[in-house]
């Protein structure tokens, strides 16, 4: 299902671009448009977890630099039947989590310094075994070509804003800016779609893993509120793939109706249902 999902996921992106590209340049702009979404797509399949790593500065961390952690993760990733994933750690204070990579063979789960001063044992195997789920569900390619290809769409209609349609009709012109408008929301859209989804499946498939729904669900309501108090510096078109949405601040009324996640009050409400 995954595996059709990420397919989907980068045929839709494919059309954005040359939609786009046609709206700025006519035939040619989206036979370019479209080579160079095909090259992005290749390129995201391979590259894309370890441009997500380098955007955040995460750093690879053994057992001689994080004993405690890594131990965490190898026995909660034993406990789910998956291989052991490369640890990262990320040089923020606000607490948080995500995980990324190709598939369970070659996949990664990075934490915040924040997360990890933050929370208690128990809580940080819930939000590992939170990461290891997706790992295990195979989201992480899923949301990583998200992110990869997400950002691009933004970067190429923030371009185009400035270089497009200069000598066009005004038709032209305004069927250009309808697609630089609507680029970025519909790649949010997609993004929001598959998180939304496959966050409650991690909080449950999660909870099993570590066997403690309450930790998680405790979790979940201390990392929101630390994601409200503590900025994080980073691309918005990577928010879907973090435990919790590390860009949350400041977030009110209609921007809600457009958040990558579910609301942690239903994701808490599902995981003390499993508590009980």
């Amino acid at each position: 299902m995954n595996g059709m999902r990420t397919a989907a996921l980068m045929a839709a992106l494919i059309v954005l671009f040359a939609l786009l590209g046609q709206a700025l340049g006519g035939e040619q702009g989206m036979i370019t448009a479209f080579l160079f979404a095909v090259m992005l797509n290749f390129g995201s399949y391979w590259f894309s977890a370890s441009i997500v790593l380098k955007m955040y500065r995460a750093k690879e961390v053994g057992r001689n630099e994080a004993p405690e952690l890594v131990d965490m993760v190898d026995r909660l990733r034993q406990q789910a039947g998956l291989p052991m994933p490369r640890v990262y750690v990320i040089p923020s204070d606000q607490p948080n989590a995500f995980a990324t990579g190709r598939n369970p063979a070659h996949s990664a789960v990075a934490v915040t310094n924040g997360i990890v001063r933050m929370l208690t044992k128990d809580e940080l195997e819930g939000v590992i075994a939170h990461e290891l789920a997706h790992i295990q569900n195979r989201d992480i390619l899923t949301g990583s070509i998200a992110a990869t290809i997400g950002a691009a769409i933004t970067m190429l209609a923030r371009f185009a804003l400035f270089f497009g349609g200069g000598d066009r009709d005004r038709g032209s012109a305004a069927s250009a800016l309808l697609m630089m408008i609507l680029a970025p929301i519909a790649a949010m859209l997609i993004q929001m779609a598959i998180s939304r989804s496959r966050e409650f499946a991690a909080d449950r498939d999660g909870a099993r893993i570590c066997g403690k729904p309450r930790a998680l669900a405790s979790a979940l309501q201390r990392l929101q509120a630390g994601s409200e108090r503590i900025a994080m510096e980073g691309s918005p078109a990577t928010a879907h793939m973090f435990i919790v949405n590390p860009f949350a601040g400041g977030m009110q009324g209609m921007r809600r109706l457009f958040s990558t996640h579910p609301s942690t009050e239903q994701r808490v409400e599902r995981l003390m249902k499993m508590e009980g």
